[in-house]
């Protein structure tokens, strides 16, 4: 069973529907009672850091996002779930994430000619070694939607590299901890072999 955390934020059924279409069976639950007694864990997002924070305190989900981790079982984050696990963001003024990978949201600065948001396919450069990429060929394309990305102090967290006008974080992994800027619900046969990976770690 893989739960998908809803706290008013995400394509909650696009990425159940991606899961389901696998052979996942899947629940949507704010409740950390279902989220706790899941095998694996996955908090999505799509919208603003403070709201989507300030929605997960109100219902004690961050506390069962850090048990989740505690219990070491298989968290992924997606898009605005990546940018909540780190320590802060500068999205609309400055706010407390979960601090859980240390870091910074920080907005794009591009060169002339770039748009933001980043919004569409672009191709990504894979770790060595990384689980979560495991089958995915170097330069693959994955969808994008995000005007902010993630800059981790400590580089060991970056599973994947994307350029967009300036190289960024796309994808973190540490343990059973993972997350991706884009969204591989939305990103076709190579999106799912990405959610594939993660059922099967």
């Amino acid at each position: 069973m893989i739960a998908i955390i809803d706290y008013g934020m995400g394509n909650l059924a696009s990425v159940s529907n991606a899961l389901n279409k696998l052979g996942y069976e899947t629940v949507i639950s704010d409740d950390p009672e279902k989220i706790l007694g899941a095998e694996r864990v996955i908090l999505p997002g799509v919208g603003a850091f403070e709201d989507a924070i300030r929605n997960l305190r109100q219902r004690g989900l961050d506390k069962a996002i850090n048990e989740v981790l505690r219990q070491d079982k298989p968290l992924l984050g997606i898009c605005l779930g990546m940018q909540l696990m780190m320590s802060e963001s500068e999205e609309n003024g400055l706010h407390q994430g979960l601090d859980i990978v240390p870091g910074r949201v920080v907005k794009f600065q591009l060169p002339a000619g770039y748009k933001v948001p980043h919004m569409g396919w672009n191709s990504i450069t894979p770790g060595v070694g990384s689980r979560l990429f495991a089958g995915v060929a170097p330069e693959a394309y994955f969808y994008f939607v995000h005007s902010y990305y993630v800059a981790p102090e400590d580089e060991t967290f970056i599973a994947a590299r994307c350029n967009y006008g300036a190289d960024f974080t796309c994808a973190i992994e540490r343990g059973r901890l993972f997350a991706t800027q884009f969204h591989p619900e939305k990103s076709g046969t190579i999106g799912l072999q990405v959610l594939k990976n993660f059922g099967e770690i």
